[in-house]
Protein backbone atom coordinates (compact mmCIF):
# COMPACT_ATOMS: atom_id res chain seq x y z
CA UNK A 1 0.00 0.00 0.00
CA UNK A 2 1.25 3.47 -0.30
CA UNK A 3 -1.51 5.21 1.60
CA UNK A 4 -3.12 3.97 5.29
CA UNK A 5 -5.99 6.20 6.46
CA UNK A 6 -7.01 5.34 10.26
CA UNK A 7 -10.59 5.65 10.58
CA UNK A 8 -13.81 5.63 7.84
CA UNK A 9 -15.67 8.71 8.91
CA UNK A 10 -16.14 11.94 6.93
CA UNK A 11 -12.39 12.71 6.89
CA UNK A 12 -10.96 9.60 6.18
CA UNK A 13 -13.50 8.83 3.50
CA UNK A 14 -12.82 12.16 1.50
CA UNK A 15 -8.68 12.13 2.31
CA UNK A 16 -9.28 8.26 0.87
CA UNK A 17 -11.33 9.61 -2.24
CA UNK A 18 -8.70 12.64 -3.13
CA UNK A 19 -5.52 10.23 -2.97
CA UNK A 20 -7.44 7.40 -4.85
CA UNK A 21 -8.11 9.68 -7.78
CA UNK A 22 -4.35 10.67 -7.83
CA UNK A 23 -3.66 7.21 -8.85
CA UNK A 24 -2.45 6.38 -5.27
CA UNK A 25 -3.05 2.76 -3.51
CA UNK A 26 -5.36 3.51 -0.19
CA UNK A 27 -6.37 1.34 2.27
CA UNK A 28 -8.89 2.75 4.65
CA UNK A 29 -8.87 0.89 8.14
CA UNK A 30 -12.31 1.37 10.12
CA UNK A 31 -12.37 -0.07 13.51
CA UNK A 32 -16.67 -0.26 12.98
CA UNK A 33 -18.76 -2.90 11.40
CA UNK A 34 -19.63 -0.23 8.77
CA UNK A 35 -18.49 3.18 7.56
CA UNK A 36 -19.27 6.50 8.50
CA UNK A 37 -21.18 5.83 11.64
CA UNK A 38 -21.39 9.01 13.26
CA UNK A 39 -22.22 10.22 9.15
CA UNK A 40 -25.35 8.16 9.97
CA UNK A 41 -26.83 9.74 13.47
CA UNK A 42 -25.76 12.83 12.15
CA UNK A 43 -28.88 15.81 11.91
CA UNK A 44 -31.14 13.39 13.29
CA UNK A 45 -30.54 10.99 10.31
CA UNK A 46 -30.71 13.65 7.51
CA UNK A 47 -26.72 14.49 7.65
CA UNK A 48 -26.45 18.27 8.24
CA UNK A 49 -24.11 17.76 5.76
CA UNK A 50 -22.34 21.39 5.59
CA UNK A 51 -23.05 25.04 5.66
CA UNK A 52 -23.34 27.71 3.12
CA UNK A 53 -22.39 30.24 5.58
CA UNK A 54 -19.11 28.78 6.33
CA UNK A 55 -16.09 31.44 7.34
CA UNK A 56 -12.85 30.55 9.60
CA UNK A 57 -14.98 32.81 12.29
CA UNK A 58 -16.79 29.81 13.00
CA UNK A 59 -14.19 27.49 13.98
CA UNK A 60 -12.41 27.59 17.28
CA UNK A 61 -8.28 26.42 17.52
CA UNK A 62 -5.68 28.00 19.07
CA UNK A 63 -4.43 29.33 16.22
CA UNK A 64 -7.33 30.59 14.38
CA UNK A 65 -5.57 31.29 11.05
CA UNK A 66 -5.08 27.13 11.00
CA UNK A 67 -8.11 26.51 9.47
CA UNK A 68 -8.55 28.65 6.46
CA UNK A 69 -6.30 27.07 3.51
CA UNK A 70 -8.05 23.72 3.57
CA UNK A 71 -11.37 25.42 3.83
CA UNK A 72 -10.35 27.92 0.72
CA UNK A 73 -9.63 24.56 -1.02
CA UNK A 74 -12.47 23.00 -0.57
CA UNK A 75 -15.95 24.58 0.16
CA UNK A 76 -19.51 24.06 0.86
CA UNK A 77 -20.07 24.95 -3.12
CA UNK A 78 -17.24 21.81 -3.97
CA UNK A 79 -19.37 19.30 -1.75
CA UNK A 80 -22.90 20.57 -2.63
CA UNK A 81 -21.63 19.78 -6.60
CA UNK A 82 -20.40 16.42 -5.08
CA UNK A 83 -24.10 15.22 -3.51
CA UNK A 84 -25.30 17.11 -6.76
CA UNK A 85 -23.63 14.89 -9.32
CA UNK A 86 -25.13 12.39 -7.07
CA UNK A 87 -28.28 13.35 -7.37
CA UNK A 88 -28.83 13.49 -3.96
CA UNK A 89 -32.02 15.89 -2.59
CA UNK A 90 -31.38 18.36 0.40
CA UNK A 91 -32.75 21.30 1.57
CA UNK A 92 -31.24 24.15 3.72
CA UNK A 93 -33.28 24.04 7.27
CA UNK A 94 -32.16 27.20 8.48
CA UNK A 95 -28.80 29.83 8.98
CA UNK A 96 -27.22 28.22 6.24
CA UNK A 97 -27.20 24.94 7.76
CA UNK A 98 -27.82 21.96 4.63
CA UNK A 99 -29.81 18.38 5.22
CA UNK A 100 -30.63 15.29 3.03
CA UNK A 101 -34.37 15.62 2.03
CA UNK A 102 -34.40 11.84 2.89
CA UNK A 103 -31.48 9.87 4.81
CA UNK A 104 -28.05 10.11 5.94
CA UNK A 105 -27.98 7.21 4.31
CA UNK A 106 -27.46 8.70 1.12
CA UNK A 107 -24.19 10.41 1.81
CA UNK A 108 -22.45 7.18 3.14
CA UNK A 109 -23.56 6.13 0.10
CA UNK A 110 -22.14 8.61 -2.14
CA UNK A 111 -18.82 8.04 -0.25
CA UNK A 112 -18.80 4.67 -0.31
CA UNK A 113 -19.35 4.74 -4.24
CA UNK A 114 -16.67 7.82 -4.84
CA UNK A 115 -14.26 5.20 -3.04
CA UNK A 116 -14.86 2.47 -5.25
CA UNK A 117 -14.80 4.39 -8.29
CA UNK A 118 -11.26 5.57 -7.07
CA UNK A 119 -9.94 2.16 -6.22
CA UNK A 120 -10.26 2.23 -2.69
CA UNK A 121 -9.74 -0.69 -0.27
CA UNK A 122 -11.82 -0.09 3.09
CA UNK A 123 -11.53 -2.86 5.51
CA UNK A 124 -14.04 -3.13 8.33
CA UNK A 125 -13.53 -4.78 11.85
CA UNK A 126 -10.32 -3.93 11.69
CA UNK A 127 -8.35 -2.66 15.33
CA UNK A 128 -4.61 -1.25 14.85
CA UNK A 129 -2.70 -2.55 17.42
CA UNK A 130 0.47 -0.68 16.87
CA UNK A 131 2.36 2.07 14.27
CA UNK A 132 5.88 1.75 13.69
CA UNK A 133 7.94 3.86 11.19
CA UNK A 134 11.08 3.07 9.86
CA UNK A 135 12.03 3.49 6.23
CA UNK A 136 8.06 3.27 5.98
CA UNK A 137 5.23 2.96 7.80
CA UNK A 138 4.33 -0.55 10.04
CA UNK A 139 0.63 -0.71 10.65
CA UNK A 140 -0.15 -3.80 12.94
CA UNK A 141 -3.73 -5.31 13.20
CA UNK A 142 -5.88 -7.97 14.42
CA UNK A 143 -6.22 -8.91 10.40
CA UNK A 144 -2.57 -8.68 9.14
CA UNK A 145 0.26 -6.07 9.28
CA UNK A 146 0.52 -3.96 6.74
CA UNK A 147 2.93 -1.62 5.55
CA UNK A 148 3.02 2.25 3.62
CA UNK A 149 4.75 5.72 2.57
CA UNK A 150 2.16 7.28 4.50
CA UNK A 151 -0.27 7.04 7.40
CA UNK A 152 -3.44 9.23 7.85
CA UNK A 153 -5.26 9.24 11.18
CA UNK A 154 -9.01 10.08 11.10
CA UNK A 155 -10.10 8.51 13.83
CA UNK A 156 -11.93 11.58 15.29
CA UNK A 157 -12.24 13.30 19.06
CA UNK A 158 -13.33 11.21 22.21
CA UNK A 159 -17.36 12.51 21.66
CA UNK A 160 -19.79 9.84 21.38
CA UNK A 161 -17.87 6.44 22.92
CA UNK A 162 -21.60 4.80 22.58
CA UNK A 163 -20.79 4.94 18.50
CA UNK A 164 -17.05 3.61 19.48
CA UNK A 165 -15.39 6.88 19.64
CA UNK A 166 -11.62 6.16 21.07
CA UNK A 167 -8.73 8.38 21.65
CA UNK A 168 -6.36 6.14 19.29
CA UNK A 169 -5.49 9.49 17.52
CA UNK A 170 -4.56 11.05 20.72
CA UNK A 171 -2.19 7.91 21.17
CA UNK A 172 -0.70 8.38 18.17
CA UNK A 173 0.35 12.18 17.83
CA UNK A 174 2.09 11.40 21.61
CA UNK A 175 3.73 8.04 20.15
CA UNK A 176 5.54 10.67 17.34
CA UNK A 177 5.93 13.60 19.74
CA UNK A 178 3.17 15.33 18.64
CA UNK A 179 2.03 17.72 20.86
CA UNK A 180 -1.75 18.23 21.53
CA UNK A 181 -3.44 21.14 23.07
CA UNK A 182 -6.36 20.92 26.29
CA UNK A 183 -8.92 18.35 24.95
CA UNK A 184 -12.80 19.12 26.51
CA UNK A 185 -16.53 18.28 24.98
CA UNK A 186 -17.77 20.98 22.81
CA UNK A 187 -21.32 21.30 21.78
CA UNK A 188 -22.43 20.01 24.96
CA UNK A 189 -25.47 20.67 27.45
CA UNK A 190 -25.16 22.08 30.71
CA UNK A 191 -25.72 20.82 34.09
CA UNK A 192 -26.76 22.95 36.80
CA UNK A 193 -26.79 22.03 40.65
CA UNK A 194 -30.06 22.15 42.61
CA UNK A 195 -31.76 22.59 38.68
CA UNK A 196 -34.58 24.38 40.01
CA UNK A 197 -35.96 24.20 36.83
CA UNK A 198 -35.67 20.42 36.37
CA UNK A 199 -39.57 20.20 36.68
CA UNK A 200 -39.86 22.22 33.17
CA UNK A 201 -37.84 19.49 31.45
CA UNK A 202 -39.07 19.99 27.73
CA UNK A 203 -39.81 23.52 27.72
CA UNK A 204 -38.01 25.67 25.05
CA UNK A 205 -37.47 29.38 24.91
CA UNK A 206 -35.78 31.50 22.09
CA UNK A 207 -32.98 33.39 24.07
CA UNK A 208 -29.73 35.18 23.20
CA UNK A 209 -27.11 33.42 24.88
CA UNK A 210 -23.88 34.93 26.08
CA UNK A 211 -20.55 34.27 27.37
CA UNK A 212 -16.89 35.53 27.01
CA UNK A 213 -17.92 37.76 24.54
CA UNK A 214 -19.36 35.06 22.15
CA UNK A 215 -23.33 35.54 21.71
CA UNK A 216 -25.89 32.86 19.84
CA UNK A 217 -29.74 33.47 19.01
CA UNK A 218 -31.64 30.49 19.27
CA UNK A 219 -33.65 28.55 21.40
CA UNK A 220 -32.78 26.95 24.81
CA UNK A 221 -34.17 23.72 26.46
CA UNK A 222 -34.81 23.17 29.88
CA UNK A 223 -33.66 19.52 30.84
CA UNK A 224 -33.53 17.47 34.44
CA UNK A 225 -29.79 18.34 34.40
CA UNK A 226 -29.71 21.48 33.93
CA UNK A 227 -30.17 23.46 29.62
CA UNK A 228 -29.61 22.46 26.40
CA UNK A 229 -30.92 23.07 22.72
CA UNK A 230 -28.95 24.53 20.01
CA UNK A 231 -27.68 28.25 21.81
CA UNK A 232 -26.48 26.44 25.00
CA UNK A 233 -24.55 24.23 22.68
CA UNK A 234 -23.03 26.84 20.75
CA UNK A 235 -21.46 28.68 23.85
CA UNK A 236 -20.79 25.90 25.42
CA UNK A 237 -17.36 25.52 23.22
CA UNK A 238 -16.99 28.81 24.62
CA UNK A 239 -17.45 28.55 28.15
CA UNK A 240 -14.63 26.96 30.96
CA UNK A 241 -15.45 25.85 34.32
CA UNK A 242 -16.90 28.41 36.77
CA UNK A 243 -17.72 31.07 34.43
CA UNK A 244 -21.42 32.69 34.27
CA UNK A 245 -23.50 32.54 31.04
CA UNK A 246 -25.86 35.68 30.44
CA UNK A 247 -29.44 35.02 29.26
CA UNK A 248 -31.35 37.29 27.32
CA UNK A 249 -34.58 36.15 27.84
CA UNK A 250 -36.87 38.72 25.51
CA UNK A 251 -34.13 39.62 22.42
CA UNK A 252 -36.36 41.72 20.60
CA UNK A 253 -37.71 43.56 23.41
CA UNK A 254 -36.15 46.14 26.29
CA UNK A 255 -37.96 44.58 29.30
CA UNK A 256 -38.19 47.84 30.97
CA UNK A 257 -40.20 49.42 28.59
CA UNK A 258 -42.48 45.68 28.04
CA UNK A 259 -43.14 45.73 31.54
CA UNK A 260 -44.12 49.16 31.52
CA UNK A 261 -46.69 48.93 28.68
CA UNK A 262 -48.90 46.60 31.17
CA UNK A 263 -48.02 49.14 34.10
CA UNK A 264 -51.74 49.34 34.47
CA UNK A 265 -52.49 45.67 35.01
CA UNK A 266 -53.66 44.13 38.01
CA UNK A 267 -52.09 40.30 36.64
CA UNK A 268 -49.36 39.02 38.32
CA UNK A 269 -46.56 39.19 36.64
CA UNK A 270 -46.12 35.34 35.33
CA UNK A 271 -49.58 36.08 33.80
CA UNK A 272 -48.55 39.13 32.20
CA UNK A 273 -44.88 37.79 31.13
CA UNK A 274 -46.93 34.13 29.44
CA UNK A 275 -47.91 36.54 26.99
CA UNK A 276 -44.26 36.47 25.49
CA UNK A 277 -43.09 33.75 27.47
CA UNK A 278 -43.97 29.47 27.70
CA UNK A 279 -46.58 29.90 30.61
CA UNK A 280 -44.57 27.06 32.89
CA UNK A 281 -41.18 28.52 32.73
CA UNK A 282 -42.67 32.03 33.69
CA UNK A 283 -45.05 30.66 36.72
CA UNK A 284 -41.52 29.17 38.07
CA UNK A 285 -39.41 31.64 37.25
CA UNK A 286 -41.48 34.90 39.55
CA UNK A 287 -41.59 31.90 42.17
CA UNK A 288 -38.11 31.79 42.46
CA UNK A 289 -37.43 35.38 41.90
CA UNK A 290 -39.69 37.62 43.11
CA UNK A 291 -42.50 37.78 45.54
CA UNK A 292 -46.29 37.34 43.90
CA UNK A 293 -47.57 40.60 43.11
CA UNK A 294 -49.85 42.30 40.53
CA UNK A 295 -48.02 44.65 37.82
CA UNK A 296 -49.43 47.62 39.41
CA UNK A 297 -48.26 47.15 42.50
CA UNK A 298 -44.53 47.12 41.29
CA UNK A 299 -41.82 49.94 42.27
CA UNK A 300 -40.07 51.46 39.09
CA UNK A 301 -37.56 49.70 41.19
CA UNK A 302 -39.09 46.08 40.83
CA UNK A 303 -39.36 47.01 37.56
CA UNK A 304 -35.83 47.44 36.77
CA UNK A 305 -34.44 44.67 39.10
CA UNK A 306 -37.07 42.46 36.71
CA UNK A 307 -36.27 43.72 33.76
CA UNK A 308 -32.50 43.43 34.27
CA UNK A 309 -33.03 39.34 34.82
CA UNK A 310 -35.36 38.93 32.15
CA UNK A 311 -32.40 40.34 29.70
CA UNK A 312 -29.40 39.19 31.53
CA UNK A 313 -30.45 36.08 33.62
CA UNK A 314 -27.05 35.17 34.93
CA UNK A 315 -26.40 31.34 35.58
CA UNK A 316 -23.53 29.45 36.45
CA UNK A 317 -23.52 25.81 34.85
CA UNK A 318 -21.83 23.33 36.99
CA UNK A 319 -20.66 21.65 34.46
CA UNK A 320 -21.27 20.22 31.74
CA UNK A 321 -22.80 16.49 30.51
CA UNK A 322 -19.37 15.35 29.18
CA UNK A 323 -18.15 13.64 25.92
CA UNK A 324 -21.18 10.86 26.47
CA UNK A 325 -23.70 13.54 25.16
CA UNK A 326 -20.89 16.14 23.40
CA UNK A 327 -21.52 16.36 19.57
CA UNK A 328 -17.63 16.94 19.31
CA UNK A 329 -14.59 17.59 21.32
CA UNK A 330 -12.48 20.97 21.43
CA UNK A 331 -8.86 20.97 20.97
CA UNK A 332 -6.63 17.97 19.98
CA UNK A 333 -3.30 17.67 17.63
CA UNK A 334 -1.64 21.16 17.75
CA UNK A 335 -1.69 22.83 14.63
CA UNK A 336 1.14 24.39 15.14
CA UNK A 337 2.81 20.90 14.36
CA UNK A 338 0.99 20.53 11.23
CA UNK A 339 1.09 22.01 8.12
CA UNK A 340 -1.67 24.25 7.03
CA UNK A 341 -1.41 22.72 3.55
CA UNK A 342 -1.07 19.57 3.79
CA UNK A 343 -2.02 18.44 7.31
CA UNK A 344 1.12 16.43 7.65
CA UNK A 345 2.79 16.38 10.67
CA UNK A 346 5.94 18.92 10.51
CA UNK A 347 8.31 16.48 12.40
CA UNK A 348 7.20 13.08 10.94
CA UNK A 349 7.12 12.67 7.28
CA UNK A 350 4.07 10.90 5.87
CA UNK A 351 2.38 11.21 8.96
CA UNK A 352 -1.08 13.22 8.24
CA UNK A 353 -3.91 14.02 10.93
CA UNK A 354 -7.22 15.62 9.75
CA UNK A 355 -11.08 16.24 10.83
CA UNK A 356 -11.66 16.40 14.61
CA UNK A 357 -8.63 14.73 16.12
CA UNK A 358 -7.20 17.80 15.01
CA UNK A 359 -7.59 21.13 17.16
CA UNK A 360 -9.88 22.75 14.88
CA UNK A 361 -13.36 22.86 16.49
CA UNK A 362 -17.01 24.33 14.24
CA UNK A 363 -19.47 25.72 15.46
CA UNK A 364 -23.18 23.66 15.14
CA UNK A 365 -24.88 23.43 12.09
CA UNK A 366 -22.70 21.89 9.47
CA UNK A 367 -19.52 23.79 10.26
CA UNK A 368 -18.05 20.29 11.99
CA UNK A 369 -18.49 18.41 8.49
CA UNK A 370 -17.25 21.30 6.14
CA UNK A 371 -13.79 20.75 8.41
CA UNK A 372 -13.79 17.22 7.57
CA UNK A 373 -13.99 17.22 4.10
CA UNK A 374 -11.47 20.15 3.77
CA UNK A 375 -8.98 18.49 6.16
CA UNK A 376 -9.58 15.22 4.12
CA UNK A 377 -9.81 16.89 0.61
CA UNK A 378 -5.98 18.88 1.56
CA UNK A 379 -4.37 15.81 2.83
CA UNK A 380 -5.81 13.56 0.12
CA UNK A 381 -3.69 15.60 -2.61
CA UNK A 382 -0.21 15.01 -0.71
CA UNK A 383 -0.55 11.45 0.81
Amino acid sequence: MEVIIIGAGAAGLMCAIGAGKRGRKVLVIEHAEKIGKKILISGGGRCNFTNLDTKPENFISENPHFCKSALARYTPQDFISLVEKHKIKYHEKKLGQLFCDNSAKEIIDMLEKECVDAGVEILLNCSVSEIKKNEKFFVETDKGNFESESVVIATGGISIPQMGATDFGYKIAKQFGVKLTKIVPALVPFTINENAFSEISGVSIDCEVSCNGMSFRENILFTHKGLSGPAILQISSYWNNGDTISINLLPESNAVELINENRASKMALDNVLAQYLPKRFTELWCDKYFKPKPVNKLSDDDILKIAEKLNNWEITPSGTEGFGKAEVTKGGVDTDELSSKTMEAKKVNGLYFIGECVDVTGWLGGYNFQWAWASGFAAGGYV
